[in-house]
């Protein structure tokens, strides 16, 4: 009876003691290509396909931080940001000095207007743009393949 309580009262309490999850903001990239829409796509130093996405800017809400990363990590020169995000997914991310922390990365469609071949991370990111009914089967999070179905969704509605 007593370890009963004793597990109650620690699932009580449980809760207050966790951080809560990081949060990033992502870009999804996309334009109207001859086929249809597509998403570009960049290659995360693990060698993964993803979108643009970072840490929140001080200053700055969850679209500016997004086009800033699309700039930073795929060039994005002009783009038109949506000033909601579309959605958002939970991962887990590897931080640099070792520690895997839980995240929840907010989407932001990006329309894209114009790409430079000159940009902050151009020596470290491949970049790719994809039709949109492939975007899925290229990246690796099961939240952000369920993101870009409901995109797909809605551009064909």
């Amino acid at each position: 009876m007593i370890q009963f309580r004793l597990h109650a009262i620690r699932d009580y309490f449980a809760p207050l003691f966790r951080r809560p999850n990081a949060v990033q903001m992502a870009a999804l990239c996309y334009r109207g290509g001859s086929d249809g829409p597509e998403i570009l796509l960049v290659q995360s130093s693990a060698g993964r396909w993803i979108m643009p996405k970072g840490w929140p800017v001080k200053g700055t809400d969850g679209a500016g931080t997004a086009l800033t990363e699309a700039w930073e990590e795929a060039g994005v020169k002009h783009g038109k940001a949506e000033s909601s995000a579309f959605g958002k997914f939970r991962t887990t991310k590897t931080l640099d000095d070792g520690p895997r922390v839980p995240c929840t990365t907010y989407v932001y469609p990006v329309e894209v207007r114009a790409l430079s071949n000159d940009y902050p991370e151009a020596e470290d990111r491949r970049r790719k743009w994809v039709p949109l009914s492939d975007a899925a089967d290229l990246v690796g999070e099961e939240g952000l393949r369920d993101i870009l179905t409901r995109f797909a969704k809605r551009t064909a509605a």
